[in-house]
């Protein structure tokens, strides 16, 4: 019999973003192979630009999707009547530190299942009650953490951060899998001036920044685009645009909001570098999509991305503190890129494949299989 697997997580379809594409990967990649039987349990409305009570129950890649209502803080929904919908369920993997989690480790006795947890860069993505958030991350989720059968660290970061509060025998990373067929070998056939961003457009993900380090680069070199496609979610269409008025750049800009497939697609193609200056990660799986689709990197030299930047050796890191700086490096790199831009393409994707989610689903399958035993 297949093991059943209830992945709780507090935003998923038709939210977009990079937890949201770790358990639908997983599940999918479950689901294809067998020996799993997984569903996914999260809350009925979206966080951000949407009113809308989603339906209860769906289907999506032929696995249920279980919607409850919420009350309380979007930082912290609360959502107790997750309990109703363990029954039928062999185990259950929470991604996330949030509600849940410290709700299903409070209540083991009650629903009595196996948990695994996945991080996904824990509470610390924004500079919001800092001081808070590290006295409830000693205590809180300390407690919490005791109960969980399994604690999978996202990134070498978060193994960093986790293993403060974590016994190691509990303890394991794995990086994230990232989905690489997405924009498999999409990016322009020749070098352009473009960049591109694309993702959730999160106050995390530096998206002023990077418009701020943009007017600089096309200021001192004419001729070239930036691309910021994804989701509206903490900055909006207008917030964007209003910043790219200031800076006096409308004529190289160009936001898309919520782009469809073909849309995604005709975007990537125009662009030969990808540009994230995220001031925090848990692991960052855009870059990794973007590499992929041939795309060279240009990164905030925080620790995920720095540690992609040396495993790579591919692209430029930049200094949050003073972005405008590495606007030399850019031309430099542009120019040198220039003379060898098939081979770096190629090594770009190739580099990607890494992180292909077949292995990483095989490794979460392990720990499934080893905590069913235990």
């Amino acid at each position: 019999m297949p093991i059943k697997i209830a992945h709780v997580v507090r935003q998923y379809y038709p939210s977009i973003g990079g937890m949201e594409d770790v358990v639908q990967n997983i599940a999918r990649y479950h689901l294809s192979q067998g020996g799993f039987a997984p569903k996914i349990i999260t809350l009925n409305r979206l966080f951000r630009n949407s009113t809308e009570t989603l339906a209860g129950k769906e289907m999506l890649d032929d696995i249920p999707i279980i919607r409850l209502p919420y009350y309380g803080s979007n930082r912290y929904p609360l959502c107790p009547q997750v309990l109703q919908q363990l029954n039928d369920v062999d185990m259950i993997h929470v991604h996330g530190i949030d509600f849940f989690f410290d709700y299903l480790a409070a209540t083991k006795q009650m629903h009595r299942k196996p948990l695994v947890a996945s991080t996904h860069g824990g509470f610390f993505h924004t500079r919001f009650m800092a001081g808070l958030k590290k006295m409830y991350f000693k205590t809180v989720t300390r407690a919490s953490s005791l109960v969980y059968d399994r604690i999978v660290a996202t990134s070498n970061n978060d193994g960093s951060i986790f293993s403060e509060i974590v016994d190691d025998e509990k303890l394991i990373v794995i990086e994230n899998g990232v989905n690489v067929t997405k924009f498999w070998n999409m990016a322009a056939t020749v070098p352009t001036r473009t960049l591109i961003y694309f993702g959730r457009w999160s106050q995390n993900k530096g998206l002023p920044e990077s418009l701020e380090l943009f007017a600089s680069l096309s200021a001192r070199q004419p001729g070239w685009k930036f691309l910021i496609a994804g989701r509206e979610y903490d900055l909006q269409q207008k917030d964007l645009l209003e910043l790219v008025t200031k800076l006096g750049i409308e004529q190289n800009v160009q936001i898309v909001p919520n782009p469809s497939e073909k849309e995604w697609a005709a975007l990537v193609a125009q662009a030969s570098y990808f540009l994230c200056l995220s001031r925090h990660e848990g692991f960052g799986i855009a870059p990794i999509e973007a590499m992929s689709a041939g795309l060279m990197p240009i990164l905030s030299d925080i620790p995920p991305f720095r540690s992609l930047h040396e495993n790579s050796g591919m692209g430029l890191l930049v200094d949050l503190a003073a972005v405008t700086d590495v606007v030399p490096a850019i031309l430099e790199m542009h120019a040198l890129n220039e003379m060898d831009f098939a081979s770096n393409r190629n090594r770009l994707m190739r580099f990607a494949t890494r992180y292909d989610w077949r292995r990483i689903a095989n490794q979460y399958g392990g720990i499934y299989e080893n905590v069913m035993r235990a």
